[in-house]
């Protein structure tokens, strides 16, 4: 309590601890909000999700129970796990998974890097651009199936032409996306970082790169899909081992069931593969967003 500046009456004035409690308090709301408001979508998102492909799954166990299409052309979802059942039992489903998932790793990786290079350098110089832009259009535009028979007759036909024919079709989204966005860069964050005396390599790394992570982690994205893409490409036409090779020997005899299975898995490891790339790209935005 104190007196009025005019010498009148007493005034009351809040009490600070009061005022620190207030604020403590309304601190403490604004952190617990954000956290179930985040824990709210995350549900949501996973409930709305799985909303279409359990109605696919309930539709197919329909139609093959009341044997509306003819199992040889619509196994039953039993016919699929009991056709998984048979591979694993045999010790060939772990194999055919694991050396598709090792395939397109190491092609993705490989390809990756040469599209971020590539992008970079295309992206960073009118010259670089001018020289190799033409160039890699018309190699972008060639089909997966055409490169095969030139890759098994300079490679052999063992792992090297499958995982390069891998890393080519990784190659392009990665350089397309890259390269398109450092050239549309706010040219202002640039002549900042020019003014505080960054060298180009540093220019690079502190505000060029981080301006276009959610445009590279796009990119990457789409080479992980179309890694998968020419990995089923370059296992039907020659490989005796893969998902890819399950699907050509699935068809060649008839197994409708292996044919789904296999379909299934791939469809299952890109998911899962788009995932991790998904947490990939957190790390990014914590980091650089």
């Amino acid at each position: 309590m104190s007196f009025d500046e005019r010498g009148g009456a007493p005034v009351r004035r809040p009490s600070s601890e009061g005022r620190r409690t207030g604020v403590s308090a309304d601190t403490s709301a604004a952190v617990a909000e954000p956290r179930v408001r985040r824990a709210r979508p995350r549900a949501r998102t996973v409930v709305l999700g799985a909303i279409l492909p359990v109605g696919l799954l309930a539709i197919w166990w329909t139609l093959s129970a009341t044997a509306t299409v003819p199992s040889y052309l619509l196994p039953s979802p039993a016919q699929v796990v009991a056709a998984a059942v048979e591979l694993h039992q045999q010790g060939l489903l772990s194999t055919y998974v694991l050396i598709s998932i090792q395939r397109v790793l190491i092609g993705f990786s490989i390809g990756a890097s040469i599209g971020l290079a590539l992008g970079a350098l295309v992206g960073l110089s009118r010259t670089a651009s001018d020289l190799l832009s033409p160039l890699l259009g018309a190699l972008r535009a060639v089909p997966s199936l055409a490169w095969l028979p030139l890759l098994i007759l300079l490679l052999g036909i063992f792992e090297t032409p499958k995982i390069t024919l891998i890393a080519i079709g990784a190659v392009f989204p990665v350089f397309t996306v890259v390269s398109g966005a450092l050239r549309h860069v706010d040219p202002h964050l640039v002549e900042v970082g020019r003014a505080f005396g960054l060298s180009r390599m540093s220019l690079l790394t502190d505000v060029q790169l981080p301006a276009v992570v959610p445009a590279v982690v796009s990119g990457l994205r789409l080479a992980l899909v179309q890694s998968w893409l020419f990995l089923v490409a370059a296992e039907l036409a020659g490989s005796s081992m893969g998902l890819g090779f399950l699907l050509s020997d699935s068809q060649n005899n008839g197994r409708m069931d292996r044919l789904f299975l296999a379909i299934i898995l791939l469809g299952t490891l890109g998911k899962l593969t788009d995932a991790l790339v998904g947490i990939g790209e957190r790390a990014l935005l914590k980091r650089w967003g």
